[in-house]
């Protein structure tokens, strides 16, 4: 009787996000079990064969630290953000456009669901700027000058790329690289090509799988959990060091992803299988559901 209870209370959900498009970004950390990789895979195929369209957006920080590692070369980052120099972004094509895109696309053809990989320079699909030499404040709080390199700030999202591999159907597999000035390949982080692909598709979700819970009060307690917040906290948490590391850039994909349009963002733990859909098909969710405005309370579904 309860599981008919359950699956009861997910029909609105279910009818709400037929047809609708989510964008999932999953941090290469999560490539490193392999029953993680595969519960991921599982819960997107599920996504999809309830009509409701998918896009994958993967990073490949572990991944490429371990290359690194093997050639010798330095791991860098200020802010939370890489700093890539042109061995370093070499090495980052091989790993994320080869080994990481194609993981997730063996995962997915597993599940029985056709995936598409590639990178944001294929088909033009993200084009960016690179990031000039600028001023930044380290978790530390202090004030230091970086070049970050072979580093891209995402000027444009051909949608149309996103929606052709779409209607195949299929699940495209995004690598977080982008084509910048003269044909030059730029290094971008993963969770701003998720947030930027998610606002030119018009996604009904954006989700980010980590290793965590959901957004935490106290990094060092994950019972801390936010089930949902808004942006005011999000600005208050950062503030006061609660967030930092990689959770600075994730914060600043969730701030542009909710102001481009895009009407929820969630942060759900990937390494817990059945998370995210948990997150999606109950009113009490399995992580942090994060709205624009503290007036806009969850209201699911959309």
């Amino acid at each position: 009787m309860e599981r008919m209870i359950e699956l009861l209370d997910a029909i609105p959900y279910l009818r709400a996000y037929a047809g609708q498009t989510f964008v999932v970004k999953a941090g290469g950390e999560l490539l490193q079990e392999p029953a993680w990789r595969d519960g991921i895979a599982r819960d997107l195929a599920v996504l999809h064969r309830l009509g409701i369209e998918v896009v994958l957006v993967h990073g490949g920080g572990p991944q490429l630290d371990a290359a690194l590692q093997g050639a010798g070369l330095p791991v860098e980052r200020v802010a939370g953000r890489r700093v890539t120099s042109a061995s370093i972004l070499e090495i980052a094509i091989r790993e994320w456009r080869g080994a990481c895109s194609a993981a997730w696309v063996s995962a997915l053809s597993r599940q029985g669901e056709t995936a598409v990989g590639l990178s944001g320079a294929d088909g033009g699909l993200v084009r960016a700027k690179r990031r000039p030499p600028a001023v930044v404040t380290t978790d530390g709080g202090e004030r230091v000058s970086v070049d970050y390199g072979h580093v891209g700030d995402v000027c444009e999202v051909r949608a149309e790329v996103i929606h052709s591999l779409l209607a195949i159907p299929s699940i495209p597999v995004v690598s977080p690289l982008a084509l910048g000035d003269e044909g030059a390949l730029l290094n971008v982080n993963a969770d701003t090509v998720a947030a930027e692909v998610a606002v030119a598709i018009g996604a009904a979700k954006l989700i980010l799988l980590t290793q965590a819970p959901g957004i935490l009060r106290d990094v060092d307690d994950p019972d801390s959990v936010l089930h949902w917040t808004d942006l005011a906290q999000l600005e208050a948490l950062e503030q006061s060091g609660a967030l930092s590391g990689g959770m600075r850039p994730k914060k600043a994909a969730i701030e542009r992803a909710l102001r481009g349009g895009v009407p929820r963002v969630h942060v759900v733990d990937g390494r817990r299988s059945g998370a995210l859909l948990e997150e999606v098909f109950t009113t009490e969710g399995s992580g942090t559901l994060v709205v624009p405005a503290s007036e806009e309370a969850p209201a699911e579904p959309l």
